[in-house]
């Protein structure tokens, strides 16, 4: 892959400071639940194949411990993935990310006290880690090298989709921080858009994102001819494939109107 300085990609711009502050307060949304779960809790399914809840809370962590990683190792020559890159570059990692969270699950999270040591561990490290280095610098990740700011807004993915995960295995509230949940809704958004490029359908995810897609003709006045709209969680579980666009239309969580409003060909844009 060439270095994506050498690619031209149109990428939203995330607040730095505001990303880094989302990601520290959804890691304590869920540090707060999963610290109080029992073992009965942590032992129940989850909609991730074979995943329990436990997997799922070892998860959590192993996403974070990424970021800790990356500051701490030599930084990378090359920037060797963009942000819109990301969400299908992660299809190509999926049997490493479970391998690598079942070990942390099996040695560091097998018990509730282990469990509490572990998120303890992670949220005190990602905090030096954060405050160490800017936004600017390259890490090391599975994925190459990354902008610590890029792989940043990428954690509030990983955090608000492993939410709604957990909280539909157990039956919690675990909150959504609201830039948490921003961030993650506008990535998907425009990782639709780098997907399907064009300009023939609006797809809206009020308040979050606003994008335009797929090819066709590109609407310029007026109300568009073809528009999706839905609520940001059914859009993040659409994108993510917890939903299917047949049983998000079946159930009325989007709206679409026009000829070519049918985004079923194109998700799930995350893997």
């Amino acid at each position: 892959m060439p270095p994506a300085s050498k690619r031209t990609q149109r990428t939203r711009s995330y607040d730095p400071a505001r990303t880094r502050a989302a990601v520290l307060a959804q890691f304590d949304h869920v540090r707060h639940q999963v610290l109080a779960l029992t073992p009965e809790q942590l032992a129940l399914p989850t909609r991730l194949g074979e995943w329990t809840v436990r997997e799922l809370a070892a998860h959590f962590t192993m996403a974070l411990r990424s970021v800790i990683r990356g500051v701490a190792a030599p930084a990378p020559a090359t920037r060797d993935l963009t942000l819109l890159e990301w969400p299908l570059a992660t299809r190509r990692f999926a049997g490493d990310v479970d391998h690598d969270t079942r070990e942390i699950a099996e040695a560091a999270a097998d018990t509730p006290a282990a469990l509490a040591a572990l998120y303890e561990e992670t949220g005190r490290q990602l905090a030096d880690a954060l405050a160490a280095a800017p936004d600017e610098r390259l890490i090391v990740t599975r994925f190459g090298g990354v902008r610590l700011g890029d792989f940043l807004v990428t954690r509030t993915v990983e955090l608000i989709v492993h939410t709604d995960d957990l909280n539909d295995a157990t039956g919690l509230a675990v909150p959504f921080d609201r830039r948490a949940l921003a961030t993650c809704t506008r990535l998907l958004a425009d990782a639709l858009a780098a997907k399907a490029p064009g300009g023939s359908v609006e797809v809206r995810v009020p308040p979050h994102a606003v994008v335009q897609c797929v090819e066709g003709p590109r609407h310029t006045r007026g109300t568009p001819p073809n528009v999706v709209e839905t609520d940001p969680l059914t859009w993040i579980r659409l994108a993510t494939g917890r939903t299917s666009w047949a049983d998000a239309l079946n159930a009325a969580q989007v709206r679409a109107s026009g000829e070519r409003a049918d985004l079923s060909a194109h998700l799930p844009v995350l893997g």
